[in-house]
């Protein structure tokens, strides 16, 4: 793999959703995620990331030093299996596990670091976000909890979002017995018209040093999965979807040469006064305010 990262970043990324719902909340019937007082419309931090790692899973199918930890229908006590083996433990019962590395750290203290390092060096999800590792942390080793160098915000749409039920209609019938008495069936499915979201992100060259390994080489991939993360994933309940913009700020050291917010102050997002119900990104006017932002830090527009 190529180096370690040395320079600290932040970015914003710009996505928008065309009669889509971007992310359904749970606890209210699936409906797209709105913050209640600005009526904002929210897509969570868990939700990008998913992409993500679904993008890399996609390109690099399980390829060594590039598998994902989070994943659908794989526990992670059989991912964290893995890291044990190759520390001679070859137990397969989770309780029989934690009693093994218990019993191995008394006699190699080094242990921790060893697991860590493994699971860093083998897996992008957690070599990028970080992990917790719940083998581990019932086993009482300190590298149960991995902090990972790239954190993601929630993405706030810049303007407020109506949420539109719209009803549908099917002509296949579940049952033999309601084919009696009809011939349709009717459902509903939530959309947002339209919507343009920003989300921001930090990137800590310190922790990529300190704790992950985090290289030059996946962080060209962190930047190519965010730009491509909408493209492998279209679906018909999600509308519409594609990143705008990916705006860039690369700081000239590792613990960086300015505050995140003046960066992210720089970045200005808004609507064009004739229009009064945007329905397309062309309805918006982005702008980088360069002599806000330090001359050491560099500023790219990767889209």
């Amino acid at each position: 793999m190529s180096e370690v990262i040395k320079n600290r970043y932040e970015f914003v990324v710009l996505f928008d959703v065309e009669n889509g719902n971007p992310n359904g909340d749970p606890d209210a019937g699936n409906m797209p995620r709105i913050d209640p007082e600005s009526g904002l419309g929210l897509v969570t931090d868990v939700c990008l990331k998913r992409k993500i790692r679904n993008y890399v899973e996609t390109v690099k199918e399980d390829e060594q030093g590039y598998k994902i930890y989070i994943k659908e229908d794989v526990p992670l006590n059989r991912s964290d299996r893995t890291a044990c083996e190759s520390v001679g433990i070859k137990e397969t019962e989770d309780k029989k596990v934690t009693e093994a590395l218990k019993k191995l750290k008394k006699s190699d203290p080094d242990v921790d670091l060893k697991l860590k390092n493994y699971m860093c060096e083998n897996y992008y999800d957690i070599r990028t976000f970080g992990a917790v590792m719940t083998t581990f942390v019932k086993a009482s080793l300190n590298c149960g909890q991995v902090r990972g160098p790239v954190q993601i915000g929630f993405a706030r749409s810049i303007d407020p979002v109506i949420s539109q039920e719209v009803t549908i209609t099917r002509v296949a019938i579940t049952t033999e017995k309601d084919a009696e008495n009809k011939s349709t069936e009717m459902g509903r499915k939530s959309i947002v018209p339209y919507a343009l979201y920003r989300a921001e992100g930090f990137i800590s060259a310190n922790l990529a040093r300190k704790t992950t390994g985090f290289t030059e080489e996946d962080l060209e991939l962190l930047w190519d999965a965010i730009i491509n993360m909408f493209e492998n994933d279209h679906s018909a309940a999600r509308g519409k979807m594609a990143v705008r913009e990916l705006i860039v700020f690369k700081h000239s050291k590792e613990l960086g040469d300015c505050p995140a917010y003046k960066l992210f102050d720089a970045v200005e997002v808004t609507r064009k006064e004739e229009i009064e119900y945007p329905r397309k990104y062309q309805d918006y006017i982005v702008e980088v305010h360069n002599d806000r932002i330090p001359d050491s830090v560099e500023v790219q527009r990767m889209i």
